[in-house]
C-alpha cells in the first residue's frame, strides 16, 4: 500500500518527542486508533523513538486492523548499540568510529528487522534512512544497504528523512540527482509558514520520481488553532528552541491567510495541509499533534479528526499557492544546515559538514543563492 494523502506520525502525543502534555500509554495508543478511525491510512514512526517503544505502541495499537489496510513508514538509521550523545542523540550507523562502509548493509538489515520486529509486521510499505550525515547522502554504500532492503522484501519502498532540522536541503538536492532511482520519498518540513528552504526541492523531486511526506505541516502547533500569542511552554518543549516571538509572527501572518481558508470551509490545519498537497511532488501531510495545556486547549482526539477530515480532491489554484506562499515567505529566517561555507575543518555537530563544490553548482541550478 502507498501513502495516502494524511498521515500519523509517532513523534505526536508528546510521549516520545517532547511537544506540549506527555499522553499517558493508553491515551497514546487510543490517538493511533482514531487516527485509523477517522479515515488516516498512513502511520510513520522511526526505531529512535523511545529506543523502540514508539514502535512497539504502534504495533500494539494498529494489531486490531487487517495489515493491509494501512501503509507503514519506518525510519532507521541511528546506532542505538552505542552511546547516546547528549542532545546529539545516537550516533549514525555510518560513523567510521563504528563501521566501514563494509558493514552497512547488515546494520541496516537488522535495524529494520528490529524496528519491524517492534511493529508486529513482516514489512515496511516505506523504509527511510533517517537524519543522515554527510556519507549518507553521499555514499553510494548507504544506498546499496538500502535497496538491498527492497531486494530481500524488508520493504515495498525507500526514501529519505533528513533532519531533525530544517534546512539540508543542498544535501537533499544531491541525493535526488544522484541516487533518485532507488528513492521513492523523502520527508521534507514545509507549509504556509515555511516555504523556504523546502520550496527548493520541490522541481527535483518531480524531476526524479520523488513523492514528497511534508511535516511540521502545523508550524509547530499554530496551525492546530489553540496556541495563540503569549503561549508559555512547559519545560522541555522542543518548541522553545525556535527565536523569541515566533508565535506572534506567525499568527499575524495567519490572520492574513484566514479568508481564503474561510473562503473555502477550511480549518487552519485543513488549509495548511492543502496547501503543501496543491504542489507536485507532495503527495502526504504528516502533521505534528500536540495536546497543549490550559483550560482552552483544544483535545488531540479532535486535532487528529480535524486534519483527517480534509477533502480527498481539494487543492489550490497555482495562483492562490503562489499568493500564501508571498504571505508566509520566510527566506533567509536561518542558515542552512548540513554542507555549509561555515565548516572549513572538522565539525563538531552530527550536522554540518563542508561545502564541496558539487553543490554549489545545485545551489546555482536551483535558486538557493550561495550567501545561505
Amino acid at each position: 500500500m502507498n501513502l495516502t494523502q494524511t498521515a500519523y506520525g509517532t513523534w505526536s502525543g508528546g510521549r516520545y518527542m517532547h511537544f506540549g502534555e506527555v499522553l499517558e500509554e493508553e491515551r497514546y495508543r487510543e490517538c493511533i486508533r482514531v487516527a485509523y478511525e477517522s479515515g488516516i491510512r498512513t502511520f510513520v514512526t522511526a526505531d529512535v523513538y523511545g529506543q523502540g517503544r514508539a514502535d512497539q505502541a504502534l504495533g500494539k495499537a494498529l494489531s486490531g486492523y487487517p495489515r493491509d489496510s494501512y501503509c507503514l513508514v519506518g525510519m532507521v538509521g541511528h546506532d542505538m548499540d552505542q552511546e547516546r550523545q547528549g542532545s546529539a542523540g545516537y550516533p549514525r550507523f555510518t560513523n567510521p568510529q563504528f563501521r566501514s562502509p563494509a558493514g552497512y548493509r547488515d546494520f541496516l538489515r537488522k535495524a529494520c528487522e528490529a524496528s519491524l520486529k517492534n511493529c508486529q509486521t513482516d514489512h515496511f510499505d516505506l523504509v527511510m534512512l533517517h537524519n543522515p550525515d554527510e556519507a549518507g547522502y553521499v555514499h553510494e554504500d548507504v544506498w546499496k544497504g538500502m535497496s538491498a532492503l527492497k531486494q530481500e522484501g524488508l520493504s515495498e519502498r525507500l526514501g529519505i528523512a533528513p533532519g531533525p532540522a530544517n534546512g539540508f536541503t543542498l544535501d537533499l538536492l544531491h541525493v535526488f540527482e544522484n541516487f533518485g532511482e532507488v528513492i521513492d520519498w523523502a520527508m521534507v518540513i514545509l507549509n504556509p509558514l515555511e516555504p523556504w528552504p523546502g520550496q527548493h526541492v520541490l522541481s527535483s523531486a518531480q524531476a526524479n520520481g520523488i513523492d514528497l511526506l511534508t511535516r511540521v505541516v502545523d508550524y509547530g502547533g499554530l496551525f492546530h488553532g489553540d496556541m495563540k500569542p503569549g503561549h508559555e511552554f512547559r519545560p522541555g518543549d522542543h518548541r522553545s528552541y525556535r527565536p523569541d516571538g515566533w508565535i506572534e509572527r506567525g499568527w499575524e501572518k495567519m490572520q492574513q491567510m484566514k479568508p481564503i481558508a474561510e473562503k473555502y470551509d477550511l480549518s487552519m490545519i485543513q488549509f495548511a495541509s492543502a496547501w503543501n498537497l496543491s504542489q507536485d511532488p507532495v503527495k502526504c501531510v504528516v502533521p505534528t499533534v500536540i495536546q497543549e495545556a490550559g483550560e482552552n486547549a483544544v483535545p488531540i482526539e479532535n486535532k487528529i479528526r480535524d486534519y483527517a477530515a480534509l477533502p480527498e480532491d481539494f487543492r489550490f489554484t497555482a495562483e492562490e499557492v503562489e499568493q500564501i506562499r508571498v504571505i508566509g515567505d520566510n527566506t533567509g529566517c536561518m542558515s542552512l544546515k548540513g554542507a555549509s561555507v561555515r565548516h572549513e575543518g572538522p565539525c563538531e555537530r552530527p550536522d554540518e559538514w563542508p561545502m564541496r563544490n558539487e553543490l554549489l553548482v545545485l545551489a546555482d541550478q536551483y535558486d538557493l543563492t550561495r550567501e545561505w
